[in-house]
């Protein structure tokens, strides 16, 4: 059985492509640049992760992204925020549908490579906000996907959507995740900044679990 991992190179999507691993999966990982603030350290992320378990890589590149901006990650004039987002609330880190659009690219790998399975790092219990990271959305496009696709049915498995973040970290540990290898800050490329929402999260994270990140 194939498995596509939808890889950011960062914690979530190496532990659910751990995961995958675990389930006796075969891996393809599948990367995005999207003109993000950290695309450059995000593909080495990825590089790393995906040599680490031997997976087939591919990278796609959509610069489409930044021309439609509305997202402090391709929109340089707009902020990353230092402060955590209200729970109510979309945080301005959204990328307007960006889990949509790389599902159905996703998709048509998954068709090219004969694959069954689409996996991604998508949390909603204690993450940012993101209305394309809900359990209710990824259901709806798992649906889109097998009735938009010719070779069957295509799973969509997202391993961690109702995980904390001391879950995911404990999870990793069990499985031995290369987190030094990953990356999650949205702003730094040398050292995480320490205070946007993706750093406080993984730092969250780790401390509940007892446990030091690696790459700090």
């Amino acid at each position: 059985m194939k498995s596509i991992c939808i890889l950011s190179g960062g914690m979530d999507s190496t532990a659910a492509m751990a995961i995958a691993i675990e389930n006796k999966r075969e891996v393809v990982a599948l990367h995005f640049d999207y003109r993000q603030r950290t695309e450059r350290k995000e593909r080495e992320a990825f590089g790393k992760v995906a040599q680490f378990y031997g997976a087939k890589p591919y990278i796609i590149d959509l610069p489409f992204f930044a021309a439609i901006g509305k997202s402090a990650l391709t929109d340089y004039s707009i902020a990353v925020p230092s402060e955590l987002s209200a729970k109510d609330k979309v945080p301005v880190t959204y990328v307007p549908f960006r889990n949509g659009i790389f599902l159905s690219i996703a998709a048509a790998i998954a068709e090219k490579e004969g694959a069954n399975e689409i996996v991604l790092g998508a949390v909603e219990e204690d993450s940012s906000g993101y209305p394309d990271c809900r359990e209710s959305f990824l259901e709806a496009q798992e649906t889109a996907i097998k009735l938009g696709c010719a070779t069957g049915e295509i799973k969509i498995s997202a391993p961690l959507v109702h995980l904390t973040k001391e879950q995911i970290v404990r999870e990793a540990l069990r499985l031995n995740a290369p987190l030094r290898l990953t990356w999650s800050c949205y702003q730094n490329e040398d050292r995480p900044c320490g205070v946007c929402e993706s750093c406080r999260l993984r730092q969250k994270g780790f401390n509940l679990a007892g446990a030091k990140d690696p790459i700090l």
